[in-house]
């Protein structure tokens, strides 16, 4: 008996539309790291990208419960005594609403090259319009 391994020419990709509207960010974060990873496939090999292409729209009317808008932190350093800057979700969510589920879902994947390459193939929108007609995406739900 012998397992099934993928191999990089034969994965098939789709492309899936998700709506962020009303969502949790941590329960969609998970999900769509799900699908960028391959997890939701049948053919899943944990060292391969066998995942597929996700497009976010409305980001910027995502939710988050408790007290998270006020006391969620996000810190950048680059490196440099005294570079630390901090805001906070509420502060980055009106500058830059996709920002915030990048964030979320980049922290789901794996750290290294394979996780990198499979954060490419996400496409977070703040409004309900984007640039991929052309691919034909699939409405996406959870």
């Amino acid at each position: 008996m012998n397992s099934y391994v993928a191999k990089a020419s034969t994965i098939d990709r789709k492309w899936y539309v998700v709506d962020a509207e009303g969502k949790t960010l941590g329960r969609l974060a998970s999900e769509i790291a799900s699908v960028l990873r391959g997890k939701n496939k049948p053919t899943y090999t944990p060292f391969l990208d066998c995942g597929d292409y996700v497009i976010v729209v409305n980001a910027d009317k995502i939710t988050v419960t408790g007290k998270k808008l006020d006391q969620k932190i996000y810190r950048t350093h680059s490196k440099y005594v005294g570079s630390m800057k901090e805001t906070t979700l509420k502060d980055l969510k009106a500058k830059k609403p996709e920002k915030v589920i990048e964030n979320a879902v980049k922290g789901m994947l794996p750290h290294g090259p394979l996780g990198r390459q499979m954060y490419k193939k996400l496409f977070v929108y703040a409004g309900p319009e984007h640039k991929h007609q052309a691919q034909q995406p699939v409405e996406l739900t959870f």
